[in-house]
């Protein structure tokens, strides 16, 4: 450890944060570790040596690392979900609605400590409470889209769903691919080619729709 590390972490040790400042940071160290090692690989001695205390301190705010991985976990599944439903409520024109969907999730996969990773790439996926935060932040994001963009195409709510599924699916693979990738296409360009792959699809839902019924 250098001489900085060490007085960065003499300071943390001897400084007495409010609850939830100290919380933040016990989060912002777990982050750290849980996308560099993997929950299984992650250790609450490295957490707490991260975050400058001691793992009593650490131990008073999250009685496991479980409970430290979903805290985590909702923390940044419920900024994917507002990310989408700024997005969506944007603007009231669905082609717009489409781009700043799919900008939404390139945003998050983009954001600071690849903290999607926690979310789309967990290695704790068969954990039930971890499954459900997921499933829940997605079938939140597809309600979202289902009521905003496709409202307008005349498709039934079956129809309306596998559409906005099908734009949630795109979006975080797709940025996710985008990013592996070392972002070789520029960020808005990548957006907006994706965008109009899936208002393809999507704004041709309606004489599809109608092209069934006659």
């Amino acid at each position: 450890m250098t001489e900085t590390a060490q007085g960065n972490e003499q300071v943390a040790r001897g400084v007495r944060l409010p609850r939830t400042a100290r919380r933040a940071q016990l989060l912002t160290a777990a982050q750290d570790v849980f996308v560099a090692n993997g929950y299984h690989a992650a250790a609450m001695d490295e957490i707490a040596e991260r975050a400058g205390v001691s793992k009593p301190v650490l131990y008073q705010h999250f009685p496991g690392k479980l409970e430290l991985y979903l805290a985590l976990l909702e923390t940044h599944t419920d900024e994917l979900v507002r990310r989408v439903r700024e997005a969506i409520e944007s603007t009231t024109d669905n082609k717009l609605r489409v781009h700043a969907a799919v900008a939404a999730y390139f945003d998050f996969v983009d954001g600071e400590g690849q903290a999607f990773r926690l979310v789309f790439e967990s290695d704790l996926r068969r954990e039930p409470a971890v499954q459900d935060a997921v499933d829940r932040a997605t079938s939140t994001c597809v309600d979202t889209i289902v009521g905003a963009v496709t409202a307008d195409a005349g498709l039934d709510e079956d129809r309306a769903r596998l559409l906005a599924m099908g734009l949630v699916g795109l979006s975080q693979v797709t940025a996710r691919f985008w990013l592996d990738a070392n972002r070789v296409v520029p960020k808005q360009e990548a957006i907006s080619l994706i965008a109009t792959l899936a208002w393809k699809g999507i704004g041709g839902g309606y004489p599809m729709q109608q092209q069934q019924q006659h």
